[in-house]
């Protein structure tokens, strides 16, 4: 499934015609890929993560407090060669469709992620996210009031766990990262499928020959513990994308692919060294509004035209508050806690009464 063309995306409700008309100029001059800035990311990414790798294996016998912050430290490398990975899916990192598949399996194969398989379900959620009648793809499960009230204990539960933190940011990452992808989804073809295998493999080597080098409980300590840190803090990420305070949802009928952008995806406003390590995917808005445009050109994008800055920012305090969102209230047209489901009783008792 191909996501829908950013240039094409119908006209939003709450810009006029010229507005949108210099957005679509802005986008087309940001989405061109540049090779001196791609080659300088991954050089100063694999390289300090391989410097942090080795001396992790130096001081594997120290105590933990001293490996901790090397733990946290190759984890945020992590993340951002996550971010060069998610590039390469769009297709946005290098002008080369051959560099972006094998940069995107290499990158894929540290991240533990099959890359095709990946790269489909990615472009699902760009195509449908905000939108109330296609979730369940690439996206974070989310009900509304009213399903959740319909629902049964059991399901109900099960929502309430996967939207526990400890369970969402703890237990989830390390599920899906060594779980969940070693099996190919039940709908996918024959290349995704293929995408999962051939990942299985290369991961397997890479942990094999990795284990001989540095000994099998280093490599493990090592590699889990860095994959910990890194897909916790891209869970969260992912999280604040999409879950927070004025965030965008429509059904299908009222559902627009640019409100979605702009509305529907925070521009998360991080520290200075938090937004390098995340590869600027902060402004989340500009990307789905253009999943075109490379990491590396997403602020300078932001900071070329009104209409992107005009989009609230979520501070990284600020953000917090997204812990509290459990589920869509489509009557008020807002994301709200378990505590309105109180509320929303005890109003419906009152008035029986």
């Amino acid at each position: 499934m191909t996501e829908p063309s950013e240039i094409d995306a119908p006209q939003p409700k709450f810009v006029d015609s010229h507005d949108t008309a210099a957005w679509k100029t802005i986008v087309l001059q940001y989405q061109e890929p540049s090779i001196p800035r791609a080659v300088w990311q991954l050089a100063n990414t694999l390289g300090p993560l391989a410097m942090i790798w080795y001396l992790m294996y130096r001081f594997i016998d120290k105590p933990w407090w001293v490996l901790l912050p090397m733990s946290a430290l190759a984890g945020a490398f992590l993340v951002r060669i996550f971010i060069v990975f998610h590039d390469c899916g769009h297709g946005s990192y290098f002008k080369s469709r051959t560099a972006n598949d094998v940069v995107g399996f290499i990158t894929g194969l540290l991240t533990f992620t099959p890359y095709y398989q990946w790269r489909w379900s990615h472009a699902i959620h760009h195509a449908s996210s905000g939108d109330l009648d296609k979730r369940g793809v690439g996206d974070l499960w989310t009900m509304t009031v009213q399903e959740y009230l319909e629902a049964s204990p059991g399901r109900r539960f099960a929502y309430r766990l996967s939207r526990n933190p400890i369970f969402l940011f703890v237990v989830a990452p390390l599920f899906v990262f060594l779980v969940k992808q070693r099996f190919p989804e039940a709908d996918a073809n024959k290349r995704e499928r293929y995408s999962v295998y051939w990942m299985n493999l290369a991961i397997l080597a890479m942990g094999t020959a990795l284990a001989l080098v540095f000994g099998w409980k280093a490599y493990l300590l090592i590699q889990l513990s860095a994959l910990a840190v890194a897909g916790s803090a891209g869970f969260w990420m992912f999280y604040v994308q999409h879950q927070f305070e004025g965030v965008y949802w429509e059904r299908g009928e009222g559902w627009d692919y640019t409100a979605a952008a702009l509305q529907g995806s925070s521009f998360y406003k991080l520290p200075r060294i938090l937004q390098w390590f995340s590869g600027n995917i902060g402004y989340h808005h500009i990307h789905h509004l253009s999943s075109r445009i490379p990491n590396y050109n997403l602020e300078r994008c932001h900071e070329a035209h009104q209409i992107f800055q005009d989009v609230k920012p979520v501070t990284l305090f600020g953000s917090l508050k997204s812990l509290t969102f459990r589920l869509w209230d489509e009557e008020r047209g807002k994301l709200v806690g378990y505590r309105h489901l109180r509320n929303l009783d005890s109003g419906r008792r009152s008035a029986g009464q």
